[in-house]
């Protein structure tokens, strides 16, 4: 009989898996596993790249995205390098090094599938926190906003408009984000985006849209911003409390109320006139007036700007939750501006790339979902290491994550579970410094800064140098 060698199988959702040190057999192993991609794929309409000789499937399209992502290089070219290295390490033939047909086939993910990967993960990886890693046995869940740029495409700049102060040709398209992270596992369970200017594209009104996304029993913390009557009412209809920085416009009197120790007592906030943006059934839907709790925290650290704040929350137990833990409740608020960071900084998601709106959407969501793949790896490592997830290095979980690819691409079985092990040993040597209330100059000692500002936008800044060069 003739020796046959059978023809090489397509990389699967598995393979993609693997990449992410993800393996059925691995604590939290399940948490997005392949039959689930395989039937949100088949639910949201992914099908492409079915002929047996397809390069650009969808498991290969969103694996090549993905490690786009988390690169520092984020080239297509790169994207497209790193798919020639894959189809050779598992015996394929090597695919051109042309661009067109990865970018043809990235536009062919749908938004809401790679949104429901990411929503999944998270909301898994949360549900399956240690009681130990919570406040009070509770989850909490923090809450902010960002602004991302974009490409200055005519495209970008029709759904994402410059500010006004900028002139044209000269500003960036700006897109507004508004996160919704978990404090015991700092995954994220919810994202909205939209213009930076215009009717309801303020944070507030991308929260609304988030509100799904809490469960009952949440803890919800942010900043003085989200503190008015109707976020706190919504919330507590959906069974969720808050923690919120008391908002400028609204004065506090603790000689008023019911008082429950010294700077710490429970006041009725009444009904407001209906908002432009609320429907008359929602607003009949609340209450007349709410009960809340406010307490002042004082902050004795030197060298911080804020002395005193006063926290508005829903928690009205002095005795389960006493002042002191709504202080330090509040002061966990500050972890959603280090995500923030990983998510913009690290990953480099604050200047995408893509020159088209609806390849705008994908970017962002394929980066949300490489975070979340990286905070799963460090929640696996933190349960096997015996630490808190928060304890660990994203930047240095995303590095190591990089460097051990392709062991963990090419790996099966118990060679597989060995490898992630040692990967969890070297995400856990980076762990976050013990720097309680660090106080740092907002300033830059290194220059970088090689050229003066445009001023004119570039067409004329050309215009001008070509006839400087003619003159002469």
């Amino acid at each position: 009989m003739p020796f046959y060698q059978p023809p090489p199988q397509q990389p699967t959702f598995a393979s993609l898996l693997h990449s992410f040190a993800q393996h059925p057999g691995l604590p939290f192993g399940e948490a997005l596993p392949e039959e689930l991609i395989d039937r949100i794929a088949a639910e949201e309409g992914v099908d492409f790249g079915n002929q047996a000789d397809a390069v650009y499937t969808p498991a290969v399209t969103l694996w090549a995205f993905l490690a786009q992502c988390l690169s520092d290089s984020k080239s297509c070219v790169a994207a497209v390098a790193r798919v020639i290295v894959l189809c050779v390490s598992l015996d394929r033939p090597a695919c051109s090094a042309a661009t067109g047909a990865y970018c043809l086939a990235r536009a062919r993910l749908p938004v809401p599938f790679l949104r429901r990967l990411t929503y999944h993960l998270g909301q898994s990886l949360e549900a399956q926190a240690e009681p130990s890693w919570l406040w009070h046995n509770r989850h909490v869940k923090l809450i902010d906003g960002t602004c991302l740029s974009a490409p200055d495409t005519p495209a970008n700049q029709a759904v994402y408009p410059q500010l006004k102060a900028q002139r044209p040709g000269l500003g960036f398209p700006l897109i507004r984000l508004v996160v919704l992270l978990t404090f015991a596992t700092a995954a994220l369970v919810g994202a909205a985006y939209g213009p930076v200017k215009g009717k309801e594209s303020g944070e507030t009104a991308l929260f609304r849209t988030l509100l799904e996304q809490l469960q009952r029993g949440d803890v919800v913390v942010a900043d003085r911003y989200f503190c008015s009557y109707w976020m706190i009412a919504l919330l507590q209809q959906r069974g969720v409390d808050v923690a919120f920085r008391l908002h400028q416009r609204r004065h506090c009197d603790f000689r008023r109320g019911q008082r429950l120790g010294r700077h710490d007592h429970i006041v009725q906030w009444p009904k407001p006139a209906r908002p432009s943006w609320m429907d008359q059934a929602t607003y009949e839907s609340l209450p007349d007036e709410l009960t809340v709790r406010e307490v002042r925290v004082t902050i004795e650290t030197p060298g911080v700007r804020v002395r005193t704040l006063v926290v508005v929350t829903t928690l009205l137990d002095a005795k389960r939750y006493s002042r002191d833990d709504i202080g330090d409740l509040y002061h966990q608020r500050w972890h959603v501006e280090l995500d923030i960071r990983s998510i913009k900084q690290t990953l480099g998601m604050d200047v995408l790339s893509c020159k088209t709106p609806e390849m705008l959407k994908r970017e962002i969501w394929v980066h949300l979902l490489g975070y979340n793949m990286v905070r799963q790896v460090q929640v696996q490592t933190a349960l096997a290491q015996g630490l808190r997830p928060r304890q660990l290095s994203f930047a240095g979980a995303v590095q190591t994550l990089n460097a051990f690819r392709w062991l963990l691409q090419c790996s099966e079985g118990e060679r597989l579970q060995f490898a992630c092990r040692v990967l969890y040993v070297a995400v856990a040597t980076h762990r976050v410094g013990n720097r309680p209330d660090r106080v740092e100059p907002r300033r830059l000692k290194r220059r970088k800064q090689r050229y003066s500002y445009l001023v004119i936008p570039r067409p004329q800044a050309r215009a001008a140098l070509l006839a400087d060069s003619t003159q002469e």
